[in-house]
């Protein structure tokens, strides 16, 4: 095991790892199922994926918990399930972890609750979206996560509340956050590079960036920015490996894990600490990514 600190300290490009969700799709999941599930019913499957991102490079591994905060979960009728399926899965990512050959964060992973934010003409109000990540970040925490993982929000009162939240659960973490940057370089929201990576920052994420989106090409110019205006930023690029195509019966993804190897290099050059890549991605796809880093 290591430190998030450890890794940062190193001066080399950190590997995080790759999609969960696609690989579990292709092991079986159902669409509009909760993933978050699989860690109580199927933690073998779970378990051989982290162990498959692993054995690719990873450095940094995420928790099958995207969707495991109380109002996600409540739509499956599984809010009373906050605890346990955000412990288990930490404690099934540290097991992998600590049976790695290599130095391995776990990184607990907080996404979207789903909700729009009172301030844009939600019901979601600031208050509440702390307490639910505060929530999901203590079982993390209580389940061996080394550090908290903020990512794929698109409006920033919610990201940082969803840092607050962490850091009030367990203030001993540090927490990373990144957003998507899928609308012409803004958020779905309109939330600029610039303008996430400074609220970000405020916040208190110890690291920042831009995940998922319509591919990796389009987050090359995002971490630019950041690294601009932020030069002293730790920053992650963690992009999409293109759009989903719906072939037949099956849905597949285009980029390949040459040219993902590629972007791994453009991200690196572009200013990023932190790469690995999001939906779509597969073991390949981050082996390819890491040895093209090393």
């Amino acid at each position: 095991m290591a430190s998030w600190e450890e890794l940062v300290r190193s001066g080399r490009p950190i590997v995080a790892d790759g999609a969960m969700g696609t690989m579990l799709m292709a092991n079986g999941l159902e669409f509009g199922d909760p993933p978050e599930l699989w860690n109580l019913e199927h933690p073998e499957i779970i378990r051989r994926v982290q162990r498959g991102y692993l054995e690719a490079g990873a450095q940094v591994l995420l928790t099958n918990t995207f969707g495991g905060n109380r109002l996600r979960l409540e739509l499956h009728g599984r809010q009373d399930r906050v605890d346990q399926l955000n412990r288990t899965a930490a404690v099934l990512a540290s097991v992998e972890a600590h049976a790695a050959d290599h130095p391995v964060v776990v990184a607990g992973d907080l996404g979207p609750t789903g909700q729009l934010m009172e301030a844009i003409g939600g019901t979601l109000t600031p208050a509440l979206a702390r307490e639910v990540f505060a929530e999901q970040a203590r079982a993390l925490a209580a389940g061996g996560a080394d550090v908290m993982w903020v990512e794929t929000m698109s409006d920033v009162d919610e990201a940082v509340a969803a840092i607050l939240g962490a850091k009030e659960a367990a203030p001993g973490l540090p927490v990373i956050a990144t957003m998507s940057f899928d609308t012409r370089g803004r958020t779905m929201m309109g939330v600029t590079p610039e303008r996430a990576a400074a609220a970000l920052l405020e916040a208190g994420a110890i690291a920042i960036g831009g995940n998922c989106g319509n591919g990796p090409e389009e987050l090359v110019p995002v971490i630019e920015k950041m690294r601009a205006a932020f030069p002293d930023a730790v920053l992650v690029a963690k992009g999409n490996v293109g759009m989903p195509q719906l072939v037949g019966m099956a849905v597949e993804y285009e980029t390949t894990p040459e040219t993902m190897a590629e972007f791994a290099r453009h991200f690196r050059d572009a200013g990023a600490n932190v790469i690995g890549a999001c939906c779509g991605s597969t073991p390949p796809h981050l082996r390819a990514m890491a040895e093209a880093l090393a």
